[in-house]
């Protein structure tokens, strides 16, 4: 199945008998993130998370 990535548009080929194709298929709501664009946005919210996490320890004190 050809899937294009909503962030960055590159196309991918996926598996049809995957589930994440079988998610598009059904729900057409839900979108496709390259694996790429994932790992950025991944670490970029593990960031702000700690870093949020380290806001709320320094108020405590």
């Amino acid at each position: 199945m050809k899937v294009k990535c909503i962030i960055c548009e590159k196309l991918d080929m996926i598996d049809d008998d995957s589930i994440t194709a079988k998610r598009l298929r059904n729900r057409p709501i839900h979108t496709y993130m390259c694996v790429d664009c994932h790992d950025r946005i991944a670490k970029k919210a593990n960031a702000r998370l700690a870093a949020r996490e380290v806001a709320k320890t320094e108020e405590e004190y």
